[in-house]
């Protein structure tokens, strides 16, 4: 079996092989323009700084924090947008990718060590439960997925890498690609692979979020410095595409328009799933050129890195914040590991 393209690669393929979704040249400039307004909010530094559950430590322990919670970062999407899992942590209720965060730190706050590799790799089911249990009567999703997951990557980090991320992170070479393949080749649930038009291809969106978390968490810095850390790109979940639709970015036909407004769900690599995904991947390479360019036509130099990962942070946080506006903006629904 031939290996899969790569990530970016992959988009451009499906972009240009995709029959209902498209890329919209004209809101590509737009979305540009409106991050070009907006500097401050997608620079590395601010990874932290916006996010209070994110770990404020630059370590092993804050590196151990990140991967745990990257190999559960998947499906938090509700049935009914008034029933959703909800986690409480410190006064402040928190749901989606957020209930897991504020999970883990309530977790470490009550004594377990649900970020050492010893304790995980062994942990029950009924222990998952109660780490991961939701203050409303909806529970976090593909709850026992999350449990062999969090077993088997436990097992592999203490087989493999002696119980630590940070030694997985050390054998990459302060590279991006070689630590995205390294993830993608000892760890099973992030071998985001599959098939369009003939062709095998690959979005690794949980593997590319690992080595950007990473990047972020060691701002950049000592075994966190990748020279190619622009290779990676934005990660192929279903709220950015829904914002980049939102923005004009991306155009759906009738057909799928119709099918997501209804709330069909699209099973893991279908056609209109690998396209909706593909098509943001490149989506957002080409928002990032269009910036690149703009900051050139201003006489600027870019202040810093100008990458596709800190414009899917912002993307992401973006929709977050305007989630009211895009309510007749419908998300692609699949239920699956990998997103």
């Amino acid at each position: 079996m031939e290996a899969p393209l790569p990530p970016r690669e992959s988009g451009r393929f499906v972009a240009e092989n995709s029959r209902d979704v498209f890329v919209d040249l004209g809101g590509v400039r737009r979305t540009a323009e409106l991050l070009l307004a907006a500097p401050s909010a997608w620079r590395l530094e601010s990874w932290k700084d916006l996010h209070q559950l994110n770990p404020r430590a630059a370590d092993e322990a804050a590196l151990n924090w990140v991967f745990v919670v990257d190999s559960l970062n998947f499906s938090f999407w509700s049935e009914q947008e008034e029933h959703k899992c909800v986690v409480r942590y410190r006064g402040t209720a928190y749901s989606g990718y957020w209930a897991l965060c504020a999970a883990v730190n309530r977790a470490l706050d009550e004594g377990i060590p649900i970020t050492t590799a010893s304790y995980y790799a062994t942990v029950s089911l009924d222990q998952v439960r109660n780490i991961f249990r939701s203050d409303t009567s909806v529970s976090m999703p593909l709850i026992e997925e999350r449990h062999q997951i969090l077993s088997g990557t436990g097992k592999i980090l203490l087989e493999k890498f002696g119980g630590s991320f940070l030694n997985c992170v050390r054998k990459s070479e302060k590279s991006a690609q070689k630590l995205m393949y390294l993830i993608v080749g000892s760890f099973p649930s992030y071998r985001d692979v599959t098939e369009f038009e003939g062709k095998n291809i690959s979005f690794y969106k949980r593997a590319q979020i690992l080595v950007a978390d990473t990047w972020s968490v060691l701002e950049g810095k000592g075994d966190g410095c990748f020279e190619d850390i622009s290779s990676i790109t934005m990660f192929a979940d279903y709220r950015v595409p829904q914002i980049l639709v939102y923005l004009g970015a991306l155009k759906y036909s009738d057909e799928l328009l119709k099918k997501l407004l209804k709330g069909e769900m699209l099973s893991y690599g279908d056609t209109q799933e690998v396209e909706i995904r593909g098509c943001s991947i490149w989506c957002v390479e080409l928002i990032r050129d269009c910036l690149l360019e703009l900051i050139k036509e201003k006489g600027e130099k870019p202040n810093g890195e100008i990458n596709s990962i800190l414009l899917d942070y912002y993307l992401w946080d973006y929709a977050r914040d305007h989630r009211d506006d895009m309510k007749g903006v419908p998300f692609h629904r699949t239920r699956c590991i990998y997103y």
